[in-house]
């Protein structure tokens, strides 16, 4: 296919990176010369300098009337160039055009994209806004992600001491779980991973990526931890801007009883925030002043969600939070660099924006007519892609013994009808089978192919 990206930042390299690999033509437009530049030099695409909201750059990278460009996804941080690009590319006869979205009322409703023929408009605080409020409520997972429309989910649990799991096989979890609708996809071990399989042996600090149905994951972390997670009784965010208020807006309708605390530095948006607000006590001041953080009491947060605009006050100030005694603490980091510096600082979790936008950008590239749902998992490089069976799919009656599935892929739930279940070796798939599978972000072109979805 013919792509134009519009926009270099980590969101537009990151899938022209993955995009050009797969073998698509790529053209990026950029305007920031040191980001072009990074293009030029290390990916395999065409660059265009300039603004991807004005027509004569779009016309340089092949945006005209009748053109043969199949997709054009626009990703600045600017919503009205995103908007502008698509406007003017659907009009010009590009196929599809997506565009990112920081500010929400583009999002609150389908209309905006609709009445602009834009066909994707995505805001990936939303989605980042629900992983924190699931990495709060199960404290002991250091990262998730939602699976089948929320119904399951991808929780990383380190296996704690003295857990019945050390020392165990994954056959031998199968027995003593028959009940857990649970299975091991990825292990990280001592600075690497691995995709398990029936005979290897997990480990004592092990960090397992694990899906499983939401309504049994309390089962699922004390197994892994020996504790449950206990109730959200205090929380703290530090950063009011669009992503630190969702999270506020979040906690608010789904907890009644959080004691919640805001910490911006900027007093006119504190005073807008508080009048958008019911229950959150929202205080302008300093996120990095410990007397401020100590009188509201930080020292007994069971959260401290730090989303201000610098990735590093970010990590700053999720480290002194946790000196300070927060029990859990959540940094909002944006650059993939960041993000693999996890085993190097106090910092509980981190969670990244623009690979949720990276994650929405690549399933609508990748599977055009809506049938399969893709989430990147950069920390561990591979990806879960959710994908109804298609009619006349090769994989359909078969069982799983018999597919020969090659290392690296696996098939880690099936949703059929109600019944969600993790399919075993003579599990047999049947068409319109909700399925998702774990792969290696190698191995996943392969598992579509097998799968034949389009």
């Amino acid at each position: 296919m013919r792509i134009v990206i519009v926009g270099a930042g980590e969101v537009g390299y990151h899938v022209a990176k993955s995009l050009s690999t797969e073998g698509h033509g790529i053209t990026v437009i950029e305007e920031d010369e040191e980001r072009a530049l990074k293009v030029d030099n290390e990916l395999d695409v065409i660059t265009i300098r300039g603004n991807g909201s004005r027509p004569s750059v779009l016309e340089e990278a092949g945006v005209v009337a009748g053109c043969s460009v199949d997709i054009l996804v626009a990703c600045t941080n600017r919503d009205e160039v995103n908007i502008m690009a698509c406007w003017i590319a659907k009009r010009a006869g590009v196929k599809r055009v997506i565009s990112r979205a920081r500010g929400l009322e583009y999002t609150d409703s389908p209309t905006w994209a609709r009445d602009l023929g834009i066909d994707v408009m995505s805001s990936p605080e939303r989605s980042v806004s629900r992983q924190i409020i699931e990495l709060l409520t199960v404290s002991s997972a250091v990262e998730t992600a939602e699976l089948l429309e929320g119904v399951a989910g991808i929780y990383a649990f380190p296996i704690a001491l003295k857990s019945p799991l050390a020392g165990a096989s994954l056959k031998q979890l199968r027995v003593r779980y028959p009940h857990v609708t649970a299975i091991i996809v990825y292990v990280k071990r001592n600075g690497k991973g691995f995709v398990p399989y029936g005979d290897n042996i997990l480990q004592e600090g092990d960090l397992c990526f694990t899906v499983t149905r939401k309504d049994q994951v309390w089962k699922l972390e004390e197994v892994f931890t020996g504790k449950k997670s206990t109730p959200l009784r205090r929380v703290f965010i530090i950063g009011g801007g669009k992503l630190g208020f969702q999270v506020a807006h979040r906690l608010e309708s789904q907890y009644r009883n959080v004691d919640i605390h805001l910490v911006d530095h900027n007093k006119e948006k504190c005073e807008r925030i508080a009048t958008e607000l019911q229950r959150t006590l929202v205080l302008c001041g300093d996120g990095a002043d410990e007397t401020l953080l100590r009188q509201e009491g930080i020292e007994e947060a069971d959260g401290l969600v730090t989303a201000t605009e610098s990735d590093e006050a970010n990590i700053l100030l999720g480290v002194v939070g946790k000196a300070l005694g927060a029990k859990k603490t959540i940094a909002v980091v944006r650059k993939q660099m960041y993000m693999r510096l996890d085993n190097y600082i106090s910092v509980d979790s981190m969670v990244n924006p623009n690979q949720a936008l990276a994650s929405v950008i690549m399933s609508y590239v990748r599977y055009p007519s809506g049938a399969g749902t893709l989430s990147l998992l950069d920390k561990v490089d591979a990806e879960m892609l959710e994908a109804h069976l298609p009619a006349g799919s090769s994989l359909s009656g078969l069982s799983l013994a018999e597919m020969n599935l090659p290392k690296g892929m696996l098939f880690a739930l099936v949703r059929r009808g109600r019944e969600v279940f993790v399919p075993i070796g003579n599990t047999i798939l049947h068409e319109g089978d909700l399925v998702t599978i774990f792969a290696s972000s190698e191995m996943m072109p392969l598992a579509v192919e097998k799968l034949g979805v389009k």
